[in-house]
């Protein structure tokens, strides 16, 4: 007796993960004009209690996953020809596009004039309760004892620790494999738990924006308009401008393939403005993107704490500008020398996490502009930071590929076929060097569906 046939099964139905942001964005902006306009108290709150919520989730695995996933990262070298060489190109390719999006910056700032005729006055400004200064900045690096950093959530302390630990664990070889055996596997759990919270990004996305267009509405957005528009135009000079040029000149690759295989991280670093609670899925995209693991391992957690062209570059020297204006201060060749030193050599300041209160600070201290004036854009900061944070991982994933194309090391088919499928939670029990089809392998309810 021969065995009935299975009905075929029918294919579920997927949003695309793009889609459901796009469709958080305008329930956002739709809640939070609605609570705003009808003065309803009670969507306003729930509003803010769920952007506020999916932050914390954020946060919350922040200190660990920064510290593990740089002492493995560091760790990882070992297994890299060339590492020193590596890490050195790294270092020198964040620093050029930092100092071409600083120069866009104070470009844009020189034009535009932002603090002209805003209306703002140095009465309007406060104090910060987050300073940042280099003497801060350079004796913060070594934390007094090792559990404040992680309770105080000082991620350049964490950084310093893990990076510490690593090179320990590199000098004691084979004695340190169980404790490497374990980072690897608490990492992965970590990763895996961030993933569950990624997911929430499309309900996250509601209540950040609903709170922003409800504690703030239009009015406030146009006093800052000029400002507003220069930051958003900056960035995009740079990611669609800048970092498309040095992928067809200097990696030789097509820049339209890097968007399409980056875009899923760009796009959570948008709503969640988070470049470490984005980190997973930037170093998901950038091996898609035919970047070697082990070497996206490394780069892209240094870059995550590191790398911040919107935060450090852009932001600070536009928003220095408009300080300035707004306080009367006339800056010369020498302080736009010094932004662009500031910019390159104080972004791990920024740590990678929401908002860019301790640059801004560490720029306005040095020079000697006064703080108050950050209280002028904390309003609006939340707007501002959504784009910041987009252009930060995508020059966090365009390092990684210009370095590893220059290096030979790049797959160039892997990066001409990265948007044919969309991006799935690869399997924590996948070997680490072996190619994974993450699609044929990853289990339905684990998957993101993310269009790209």
């Amino acid at each position: 007796m021969s065995a009935t046939p299975e009905a075929p099964v029918k294919a579920s139905f997927t949003f695309p993960f793009w889609a459901q942001i796009v469709t958080g964005l305008v329930l956002g902006v739709l809640f939070g004009w609605l609570s705003r306009s009808q003065d309803i108290s009670w969507l306003a709150t729930t509003l803010e209690k769920v952007g506020d919520i999916f932050v914390q989730l954020l946060k919350l695995a922040v200190a660990p996953l920064v510290f593990f996933a740089i002492l493995v990262s560091v760790t990882n070298l070992r297994k890299v020809n060339n590492a020193a060489r590596l890490a050195s190109r790294t270092l020198l390719w964040f620093m050029i596009t930092s100092l071409i999006a600083v120069a866009i910056g104070i470009g844009i700032g020189l034009l535009t004039n932002p603090g002209s005729g805003t209306g703002l006055t140095a009465a309007d400004g406060k104090e910060p309760k987050r300073h940042g200064s280099w003497i801060d900045f350079l004796t913060g690096i070594v934390p007094k004892d090792i559990i404040s950093p992680f309770t105080e959530l000082n991620v350049l302390q964490i950084v310093f620790l893990a990076a510490v630990a690593g090179i320990a664990a590199l000098q004691l070889g084979s004695k340190a494999q169980p404790v490497l055996t374990l980072a690897e596997s608490v990492l992965e759990l970590l990763q895996k738990a961030l993933w569950w919270v990624i997911r929430l990004a499309p309900i996250g996305t509601v209540g950040l924006i609903g709170t922003a267009i409800a504690s703030y509405g239009w009015d406030l957005i146009g006093k800052y308009a000029v400002f507003t528009a220069d930051v958003y135009i900056g960035c995009a000079l740079v990611m669609f401008g800048v970092y498309p040029l040095l992928l067809a000149t200097v990696a030789k690759v097509n820049p339209v393939q890097f968007f399409k295989g980056a875009w899923p991280a760009i796009q959570l670093a948008f709503v969640s403005r988070s470049s470490v609670g984005t980190m997973p899925v930037t170093q998901k995209v950038t091996e898609r993107l035919g970047v070697p693991k082990n070497y996206a391992s490394f780069a892209v957690p240094f870059g995550a704490t590191t790398k911040m062209d919107g935060c450090a570059a852009i932001y600070p020297a536009l928003a220095a500008i408009f300080i300035a204006q707004i306080f009367d201060v006339q800056l010369g060749l020498g302080d736009y020398l010094l932004i662009a030193f500031v910019s390159v050599v104080g972004s791990a300041a920024t740590a990678g996490l929401t908002g860019a209160t301790v640059m801004l600070t560490l720029t306005l201290s040095t020079l000697g502009l006064p703080l108050a004036g950050v209280g002028l854009l904390m309003a609006i900061d939340p707007i501002l930071d959504m784009m910041r944070t987009a252009t930060n991982v995508a020059g966090q994933a365009l390092v990684p590929v210009i370095v590893a194309a220059r290096e030979g090391i790049l797959d160039r088919t892997a990066y001409a076929a990265a948007s044919s499928s969309p991006l799935a939670e690869a399997p924590a029990e996948a070997p680490a060097e072996a190619p994974v089809d993450a699609e044929a392998v990853a289990p339905a309810e684990e998957k993101v569906p993310v269009a790209v």
